[in-house]
Protein backbone atom coordinates (compact mmCIF):
# COMPACT_ATOMS: atom_id res chain seq x y z
CA UNK A 1 0.00 0.00 0.00
CA UNK A 2 2.23 3.02 -0.86
CA UNK A 3 -1.27 5.23 -1.47
CA UNK A 4 -2.43 7.15 1.99
CA UNK A 5 -6.32 6.85 1.26
CA UNK A 6 -6.00 3.27 0.57
CA UNK A 7 -3.95 2.63 3.78
CA UNK A 8 -6.58 4.90 5.31
CA UNK A 9 -9.29 2.29 3.59
CA UNK A 10 -7.65 -0.53 5.22
CA UNK A 11 -8.99 -0.40 8.42
CA UNK A 12 -5.47 -0.90 9.83
CA UNK A 13 -4.94 2.70 11.37
CA UNK A 14 -7.38 1.70 13.85
CA UNK A 15 -5.60 -1.48 14.46
CA UNK A 16 -2.74 0.65 15.21
CA UNK A 17 -4.24 2.91 17.52
CA UNK A 18 -5.77 0.25 19.42
CA UNK A 19 -2.38 -1.20 19.71
CA UNK A 20 -3.27 -4.28 17.35
CA UNK A 21 -0.28 -4.29 14.51
CA UNK A 22 3.44 -5.48 14.29
CA UNK A 23 6.15 -4.44 14.36
CA UNK A 24 6.46 -4.40 10.48
CA UNK A 25 3.02 -2.62 10.58
CA UNK A 26 4.36 -0.14 12.82
CA UNK A 27 6.76 1.20 11.48
CA UNK A 28 5.22 1.41 7.54
CA UNK A 29 2.54 3.39 9.23
CA UNK A 30 4.90 5.52 10.79
CA UNK A 31 6.62 6.40 7.60
CA UNK A 32 3.30 7.32 5.63
CA UNK A 33 2.82 9.18 8.21
CA UNK A 34 5.33 11.09 8.45
CA UNK A 35 5.41 11.34 4.59
CA UNK A 36 1.71 12.22 4.51
CA UNK A 37 -0.05 14.54 6.98
CA UNK A 38 -3.32 13.15 6.16
CA UNK A 39 -2.33 10.00 7.88
CA UNK A 40 -1.32 11.77 10.79
CA UNK A 41 -4.46 13.29 10.96
CA UNK A 42 -6.91 10.09 10.59
CA UNK A 43 -4.61 8.82 13.54
CA UNK A 44 -5.47 11.35 15.70
CA UNK A 45 -8.95 11.36 14.80
CA UNK A 46 -9.19 7.37 14.99
CA UNK A 47 -7.98 8.26 19.08
CA UNK A 48 -10.24 10.89 20.22
CA UNK A 49 -13.00 8.97 18.59
CA UNK A 50 -11.93 6.23 21.07
CA UNK A 51 -11.58 8.40 23.99
CA UNK A 52 -15.12 9.66 23.47
CA UNK A 53 -16.55 6.07 22.86
CA UNK A 54 -14.54 5.02 26.25
CA UNK A 55 -16.06 7.69 28.22
CA UNK A 56 -19.35 7.31 26.86
CA UNK A 57 -19.64 3.81 27.12
CA UNK A 58 -17.86 3.98 30.84
CA UNK A 59 -19.18 1.78 33.57
CA UNK A 60 -19.79 3.74 36.92
CA UNK A 61 -18.20 1.64 39.72
CA UNK A 62 -20.01 0.13 42.47
CA UNK A 63 -19.71 2.98 45.23
CA UNK A 64 -20.15 0.47 48.14
CA UNK A 65 -16.71 -1.51 47.19
CA UNK A 66 -14.17 1.48 48.07
CA UNK A 67 -15.82 2.58 51.87
CA UNK A 68 -15.84 -1.54 52.49
CA UNK A 69 -12.20 -1.76 50.94
CA UNK A 70 -11.11 1.31 53.54
CA UNK A 71 -13.14 -0.37 56.33
CA UNK A 72 -10.96 -3.43 56.00
CA UNK A 73 -7.38 -1.94 55.71
CA UNK A 74 -8.47 0.09 58.77
CA UNK A 75 -10.09 -2.95 60.33
CA UNK A 76 -7.11 -4.58 59.77
CA UNK A 77 -4.70 -2.02 60.63
CA UNK A 78 -6.64 -1.65 64.08
CA UNK A 79 -6.23 -5.46 64.73
CA UNK A 80 -1.75 -5.36 64.27
CA UNK A 81 -1.99 -2.19 66.48
CA UNK A 82 -3.51 -3.88 69.32
CA UNK A 83 -7.12 -3.99 69.32
CA UNK A 84 -8.08 -7.19 70.73
CA UNK A 85 -10.45 -9.34 68.58
CA UNK A 86 -14.27 -9.17 69.38
CA UNK A 87 -17.41 -10.94 68.43
CA UNK A 88 -20.29 -8.27 67.53
CA UNK A 89 -23.78 -9.73 68.37
CA UNK A 90 -26.01 -11.42 65.99
CA UNK A 91 -28.24 -9.19 63.81
CA UNK A 92 -31.92 -10.07 64.45
CA UNK A 93 -35.43 -8.39 65.11
CA UNK A 94 -34.68 -8.03 68.87
CA UNK A 95 -31.71 -6.51 68.60
CA UNK A 96 -30.77 -3.14 69.29
CA UNK A 97 -28.52 0.01 69.82
CA UNK A 98 -27.52 -0.89 73.42
CA UNK A 99 -26.14 -4.13 71.98
CA UNK A 100 -23.32 -2.51 70.31
CA UNK A 101 -22.58 0.16 72.76
CA UNK A 102 -19.59 -0.83 73.12
CA UNK A 103 -18.45 0.23 69.43
CA UNK A 104 -20.74 3.06 69.21
CA UNK A 105 -19.34 4.68 72.59
CA UNK A 106 -15.89 4.61 71.09
CA UNK A 107 -14.14 7.87 69.54
CA UNK A 108 -12.69 6.33 66.56
CA UNK A 109 -16.28 5.30 65.46
CA UNK A 110 -17.33 8.63 63.97
CA UNK A 111 -18.02 10.20 60.66
CA UNK A 112 -15.29 11.77 59.41
CA UNK A 113 -15.39 15.28 57.91
CA UNK A 114 -14.48 14.19 54.61
CA UNK A 115 -17.32 11.60 54.37
CA UNK A 116 -18.58 11.31 50.71
CA UNK A 117 -21.63 9.06 50.03
CA UNK A 118 -20.90 5.88 52.42
CA UNK A 119 -18.34 5.65 55.39
CA UNK A 120 -18.00 2.32 56.92
CA UNK A 121 -16.14 0.83 60.23
CA UNK A 122 -16.40 -2.74 60.77
CA UNK A 123 -16.64 -3.98 64.02
CA UNK A 124 -16.31 -7.32 63.60
CA UNK A 125 -15.38 -10.29 61.17
CA UNK A 126 -15.56 -13.67 60.92
CA UNK A 127 -15.85 -16.22 57.51
CA UNK A 128 -19.54 -16.71 58.93
CA UNK A 129 -20.40 -12.62 59.42
CA UNK A 130 -19.29 -9.30 58.80
CA UNK A 131 -20.18 -6.31 60.74
CA UNK A 132 -20.17 -2.51 60.47
CA UNK A 133 -21.14 0.34 61.35
CA UNK A 134 -22.41 2.28 57.79
CA UNK A 135 -23.13 5.69 57.15
CA UNK A 136 -25.22 6.67 54.18
CA UNK A 137 -25.70 9.82 53.11
CA UNK A 138 -28.01 9.96 50.47
CA UNK A 139 -28.18 6.27 48.35
CA UNK A 140 -26.56 2.97 48.38
CA UNK A 141 -27.22 1.37 44.50
CA UNK A 142 -29.48 -1.51 44.01
CA UNK A 143 -27.57 -4.82 44.67
CA UNK A 144 -28.26 -8.52 44.95
CA UNK A 145 -27.02 -10.90 47.59
CA UNK A 146 -27.02 -14.75 46.43
CA UNK A 147 -24.24 -16.32 49.16
CA UNK A 148 -25.43 -14.22 52.26
CA UNK A 149 -27.97 -12.66 54.40
CA UNK A 150 -27.89 -8.51 54.64
CA UNK A 151 -29.59 -7.26 57.92
CA UNK A 152 -29.85 -3.65 59.21
CA UNK A 153 -30.47 -1.83 62.50
CA UNK A 154 -31.42 1.65 62.37
CA UNK A 155 -29.31 4.47 64.67
CA UNK A 156 -30.00 7.34 63.00
CA UNK A 157 -31.82 9.37 60.61
CA UNK A 158 -34.25 6.99 58.36
CA UNK A 159 -34.12 5.45 54.96
CA UNK A 160 -36.46 3.78 52.50
CA UNK A 161 -35.19 0.42 51.51
CA UNK A 162 -37.32 -0.73 48.46
CA UNK A 163 -36.61 -4.62 47.72
CA UNK A 164 -38.18 -5.79 44.71
CA UNK A 165 -41.45 -4.36 44.27
CA UNK A 166 -41.64 -3.32 48.60
CA UNK A 167 -40.68 -0.50 50.04
CA UNK A 168 -39.63 -0.21 53.56
CA UNK A 169 -39.92 2.75 55.59
CA UNK A 170 -37.47 2.62 58.35
CA UNK A 171 -36.61 5.05 61.88
CA UNK A 172 -34.32 4.26 64.37
CA UNK A 173 -34.90 1.21 66.35
CA UNK A 174 -36.21 -0.97 62.90
CA UNK A 175 -35.06 -4.13 61.55
CA UNK A 176 -34.73 -5.40 58.00
CA UNK A 177 -33.21 -8.67 56.53
CA UNK A 178 -32.66 -8.54 52.72
CA UNK A 179 -34.06 -11.97 51.63
CA UNK A 180 -31.50 -14.41 48.78
CA UNK A 181 -31.85 -13.24 45.58
CA UNK A 182 -33.46 -10.10 45.95
CA UNK A 183 -32.59 -6.69 44.17
CA UNK A 184 -32.65 -3.56 46.55
CA UNK A 185 -31.40 -0.37 46.99
CA UNK A 186 -31.30 2.22 49.91
CA UNK A 187 -32.42 5.85 49.59
CA UNK A 188 -31.79 8.14 52.62
CA UNK A 189 -35.33 10.05 53.88
CA UNK A 190 -33.62 12.21 56.99
CA UNK A 191 -31.50 15.35 56.20
CA UNK A 192 -28.85 14.22 57.89
CA UNK A 193 -27.19 10.72 56.95
CA UNK A 194 -28.37 7.23 58.07
CA UNK A 195 -26.44 5.48 60.26
CA UNK A 196 -27.00 1.71 60.76
CA UNK A 197 -25.85 -1.78 61.94
CA UNK A 198 -24.93 -3.77 59.10
CA UNK A 199 -24.32 -7.28 59.10
CA UNK A 200 -23.52 -9.51 56.09
CA UNK A 201 -24.09 -13.38 57.13
CA UNK A 202 -23.34 -16.26 55.08
CA UNK A 203 -26.27 -17.95 54.24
Amino acid sequence: MEDWQELIDSGLLDLYVLGETNAEENLYIEKMSALHPEIQREINEIGIALEKYALNHAIQPDPIIKPFLLATIDYTTRLKAGEPVSLAPTLNEHASAKDYQQWLERPDMVLPADFEDVHARILSYTPEAITAIVWIKEMAPQEVHDQEYERFLILEGTCSIYIEDQIYHLNPGDYLQIPLHSKHHVIVTSEKPCKVILQRVAA
